[in-house]
């Protein structure tokens, strides 16, 4: 009997991965930069799934965009995402907002006014104040806000989160975490990632946020209360920074206007503080591991190379047994040949979330925290001191 439970329970688990093809999501893009590749590439596996609009800034290059990728019948002759939208004849179910950083509000904003679900790419905005007007959106239309934080459905990520909510660690009272690069300031990719107009936060928003939300999701993200942070830009202006010759444009310097670095120290609700760090270029290898420090044990993240949505080994916990000191290893999951990617995992689940009535793979309501934190860091760099994590009400 146990034998055909489990073999029924097999079954079950394979049904539930079968894909309804009979009702397609009719989705749109807004921005048709670099990331809307990655998007469209994912969006194209999904066999439920049509491309049916797109929208950029710039006249002719969301045509050249879907034209690239093969996709046609997609509809681009507007001259924003408003014209987009209000083209009915769409019959959209959902965007893919693939914009700029400084783009991410308004389309995000104009889009769930449309009475469309939104999957947003990270970061969520550059303000606090913009991801509130966003989540107020969200909130009158009732419709899917899903952020693009990819890395948190990675196998190894939902390891961490077991752990550190097993409570085999105790109570969580300290984590150091961050990551960077010892050259990778994103330059092959034009100048949207590092002009003040565009980018508005640099490392910070970039891989910082990834960074943030593998502990604060672990621990259940709690409110932050306040930030004292620093961020500097002596790579991103030096002229002579290796990263500007190999892409052949020394002259970026003069336009770099964001973080190349940044630190903090966050106080969290419950007691909870963090110590963070962050880089697009240092002269190190490595600016540590991450860890989590708890009353009965510590764990131990091993940090990658350059920030890639998963760990670099074994996480260990160090802890006490019969009065020793041991550790303990959890080794780090590989993924099976073939598997889906972490952003095909993304787009598969908010597809599900949509068709599904589900709730957002990655909901706003916490990820407004981790954007608050990314702004007052900002915010007390320039400043000069700690700030109070001010967060107005939605």
């Amino acid at each position: 009997m146990a034998e055909d439970k489990d073999l029924n329970a097999f079954k079950e688990s394979q049904e539930e991965t079968v894909i309804d093809t009979t009702k397609k999501l009719r989705i749109g893009f807004i921005g048709c930069g670099w990331i809307a590749g990655s998007h469209i590439k994912s969006l194209l596996k999904q066999p439920d799934v049509e491309i049916v609009a797109g929208a950029d800034l710039i006249p002719g290059k969301a045509k050249a965009f879907f034209e690239k990728y093969g996709v046609e019948g997609v509809k681009t002759d507007y001259a924003s995402h408003k014209e987009m939208l209000a083209d009915k004849s769409l019959n959209l179910d959902a965007v893919t907002i693939c914009t700029y950083n400084r783009q991410h509000a308004q389309p995000a904003i104009d889009s769930l006014n449309a009475g469309l679900h939104v999957l947003l790419e990270k970061p969520f905005t550059v303000t606090t104040e913009e991801a509130v007007e966003v989540m107020r959106a969200e909130k009158k239309s009732g419709k899917i806000l899903s952020i693009g934080f990819q890395p948190r459905l990675d196998e190894n990520m939902i390891m961490v989160k077991d752990v550190v909510q097993s409570g085999v660690l105790g109570q969580i009272y300290y984590v150091q975490t961050g990551g960077g690069r010892r050259r990778g300031i994103p330059t092959p990719f034009g100048t949207t990632f590092i002009e003040n107009e565009t980018a508005g936060l640099g490392a910070l928003a970039d891989i910082g946020c990834y960074s943030l939300d593998m502990v604060l999701n672990a621990l259940g993200y709690p409110k932050p209360l306040t930030v004292s942070g620093y961020k500097s830009d002596f790579f991103g202006k030096d002229p002579n920074y290796i990263g500007y010759k190999k892409c052949g444009h020394p002259e970026y310097h003069e336009k770099f206007g964001v973080d190349d670095f940044a630190a903090a120290f966050i106080r969290l609700e419950g007691g909870i503080v963090v110590s963070f760090r962050i880089a697009w270029a240092m002269n190190l290898d490595t600016s540590g591991d991450t860890i989590i420090y708890g009353t009965k044990g510590s764990l131990r993240i091993p940090s990658t190379e350059c920030w890639n949505g998963t760990i670099g080994g074994d996480l260990t916990i160090y802890h006490e047994v019969a009065g020793k000191q041991v550790e303990t290893k959890i080794p780090q999951i590989i993924p099976k040949t073939g598997a889906p990617s972490n952003f095909d995992k993304k787009i598969r689940s908010f597809c599900d979330a949509v068709k599904n009535g589900g709730t957002a793979p990655v909901p706003s309501s916490q990820i407004l925290y981790n954007q608050a934190i990314l702004d007052h860091i900002a915010k007390s760099s320039d400043l000069g001191r700690e700030v109070e994590v001010v967060i107005p009400e939605i």
